[in-house]
């Protein structure tokens, strides 16, 4: 992890081509701690999301990312030959063919025509007073083929409901489209930079590419990146300045699905094997986790008061005290970033007898410095 030069949502999205977002309120997060900018918190990043100056739409992997209006077009190009081809065969089962698509999409297209934001339930409505069944599964695969086909893009929260809009108001047509070729290596290029140290196959595994095509991007861009073999694999980042080493001391609570750990197939230098179920204990899920000095040593989850956050801490061993201020400065910038007061709850180290819980106030305990990126410069 490295200090952060961000000061805005976008130019962090820009550095990492894509944050991972599936878990919404957790996205905000992994943004907000990424940045430098003082004061800048929970809301400032919901207003960038609700702008359109960052797109919260599927792409990698067919998930949740978030991603600039002028990436979004071509990373849809990218992704959608593989994605449609994969999805085939449940299609098939879902009775969804191409005329079919054809036609909930021009429903879909006329739709959001006129600049409204929709939610997810009145799109339902149109579609199916157009006589196309939207239940069960059918209507997420519908709204997520119009999203690979660039109809629609994520609008501005109505409340607590999502919304779609179309995608030309948010990410008008580009006058000069990227080659796939210009677009993998492009891909490539921003995950090693920002990611690196990275194997090919965590780069394979993260953009959801071909093996070859992946190879075919890093070879693309292999005369800007340096290798390193380490225990006999080859690892790549960025050019000079090259990723800070991550501080020996320091702590991090990150959210579901964080790009320091789901950005990587290969996470061996960040977990203990004896840990990593607790982490992700398979279905995709991946928990949020406290990190301290680059590695993963707990989980923690928040509960939500009118004036205050609760955060409890489930640590895989017990802390130094010099963790326990290190966990402690975590939870006062995550409570900072909500604009509540945080209350630590932290369970027994799992190391140690008992179950029970201490209930501690940071109180005025200082920040901790962010992450830059998802890099993990500890790998050695």
């Amino acid at each position: 992890m490295t200090r952060s030069a961000f000061v805005e949502p976008r130019e962090l999205v820009a550095w990492l081509g894509a944050i991972q977002a599936q878990d919404y309120a957790g996205t905000k997060w992994a943004v907000g701690l990424r940045l430098a900018r003082a004061g800048l918190g929970d809301e400032a990043v919901e207003r960038a999301i609700a702008t359109g100056s960052v797109l919260r739409m599927h792409v990698m992997r067919w998930t949740w990312q978030l991603v600039l209006p002028e990436d979004a077009r071509w990373m849809l190009a990218l992704v959608k030959p593989r994605l449609v081809a994969r999805a085939k065969r449940r299609h098939e089962t879902l009775d969804l063919d191409d005329a079919t698509f054809r036609k909930s999409n021009d429903v879909l297209e006329k739709a959001l025509r006129d600049g409204r934001h929709r939610t997810r339930q009145e799109l339902a409505t149109l579609l199916a007073a157009a006589r196309i069944p939207v239940t069960g599964e059918r209507l997420s695969h519908l709204l997520g083929r119009a999203e690979l086909d660039a109809i629609l893009s994520s609008g501005a929260r109505r409340g607590k409901q999502f919304t779609y809009v179309h995608m030309d108001e948010r990410a008008p047509l580009q006058r000069t489209p990227l080659s796939r070729e210009e677009a993998i290596a492009g891909l490539a290029l921003r995950y090693f930079r920002s990611r690196g140290p990275a194997l090919l196959d965590d780069f394979i595994w993260w953009s959801g590419l071909t093996a070859s095509e992946a190879r075919m991007g890093l070879e693309a861009t292999r005369s800007s990146l340096v290798s390193e073999v380490i225990d006999g694999r080859t690892y790549f980042h960025g050019e000079a300045p090259k990723p800070a080493r991550a501080p020996r001391s320091g702590c991090h609570l990150l959210p579901p699905f964080d790009e320091y750990i789901v950005a990587y197939r290969n996470r061996d230098a960040l977990i203990d094997e004896r840990h990593i179920k607790l982490v992700n204990a398979g279905g995709g899920m991946l928990n949020p986790v406290v990190i301290v000095a680059g590695r993963v040593r707990g989980t923690w989850r928040r509960e939500l008061a009118p004036d205050h956050v609760t955060i409890e801490v489930d640590l895989f061993d017990p802390p130094t005290p010099t963790e326990e201020r290190e966990i402690e400065r975590a939870a006062e910038r995550f409570g900072s970033f909500l604009g509540k007061e945080p209350r630590i709850v932290r369970r027994a180290a799992r190391g140690r007898s008992g179950s029970s819980r201490r209930a501690v106030n940071p109180g005025g305990a200082r920040r901790a410095p962010g992450p830059r990126s998802a890099t993990r410069g500890n790998r050695k």
